[in-house]
C-alpha cells in the first residue's frame, strides 16, 4: 500500500508514540492489561497509516464532456446556487469524506487552471450547509473546452490543513492529484446549470471512478 507524502511526519510521530505506550504498560502493568493497551494501541496505528493511503487513480474513460468525482466519500448536496464572485448561477454537486475515506483529491475534469484562491474561515462540521460559504476553504477554476469548472476544497470541524498543488497556468487531466485534506472534510464542485448530473444525494462515489455529470 502506498502512503501519501502527507502522512508521513504523521504517521512516525503517532508510531513513536504507541510504541512508547505500549513499552511503558507492558513494563509497569499486569500482563492482560498491558495486552489490552498493546492491542488498542496496534488497532490504532493501522488507522492512522490507513487513513493516509494513495491509490492510484485511472479514468475508465478520459473525454472532456465528463466530470468525475473529485474524492471518495458521499454526495450530500445537489443544487442550484449563486456565488457571490460570479454573476451567473451554478450548479453545485459536495461530497463528504469521513475519516475513513481516502483523502487523496484529484482533478475531475481536462483543462487549465485559470484561478486559485485561499479564503480563510471557521470550522463547522463539513457536512454543515454553511461550510460552503463560511469555513476555511481553498478555491480552484478549471477551464475546459467546454465550460468553467469550479473546485473547492472545504475543512471540516477536524480537519484544519489543506494541501493543494496546482499553480495557476498549469494544464490538468482527469486524475491529476489535486491535493489532500486531513481528517474528515469535504469537496464541492460548481458546474454551468446545463450540465446533466448522474449522481443523487445520498450515492457513494470514489474518486476518478464515478462520473458525477455531463458537461
Amino acid at each position: 500500500m502506498k502512503i501519501h507524502k502527507e502522512g508521513f511526519a504523521t504517521i512516525v510521530l503517532g508510531l513513536t508514540a504507541l510504541s512508547l505506550i505500549t513499552w511503558l504498560s507492558f513494563s509497569r502493568l499486569p500482563y492482560n492489561t498491558a495486552m489490552a493497551f498493546g492491542l488498542a494501541c496496534l488497532v490504532i496505528a493501522i488507522i492512522i497509516v490507513r487513513f493516509f493511503r494513495h491509490p492510484t487513480r485511472i479514468p475508465a474513460i478520459m473525454e472532456d464532456n465528463l466530470v468525475y468525482a473529485p474524492a471518495d466519500g458521499k454526495v450530500v448536496v445537489i443544487e442550484e446556487v449563486e456565488l457571490e464572485e460570479f454573476d451567473e448561477k451554478k450548479l453545485q454537486v459536495s461530497i463528504f469524506m469521513s475519516p475513513f475515506n481516502v483523502h487523496v483529491n484529484w482533478s475531475p475534469v481536462n483543462g487549465t487552471v485559470s484561478n486559485r484562491d485561499y479564503y480563510p474561515g471557521r470550522h463547522l462540521p463539513a457536512w454543515h450547509p454553511k461550510s460552503s460559504s463560511d469555513n476555511e476553504r481553498m478555491r480552484v477554476i478549471v477551464q475546459t473546452d467546454n465550460a468553467e469548472v469550479i473546485i473547492q476544497q472545504i475543512a471540516g470541524i477536524m480537519a484544519r490543513r489543506i494541501r493543494n498543488y496546482l499553480n495557476v497556468g498549469e494544464v490538468v487531466q482527469q486524475g491529476t492529484e489535486l491535493g489532500f485534506i486531513k481528517l474528515g472534510s469535504r469537496v464541492d464542485i460548481f458546474l454551468p446549470l446545463d450540465a446533466k448530473i448522474k449522481v443523487k444525494i445520498g450515492d457513494k462515489v470514489k474518486g476518478i471512478g464515478t462520473v458525477i455529470a455531463e458537461i
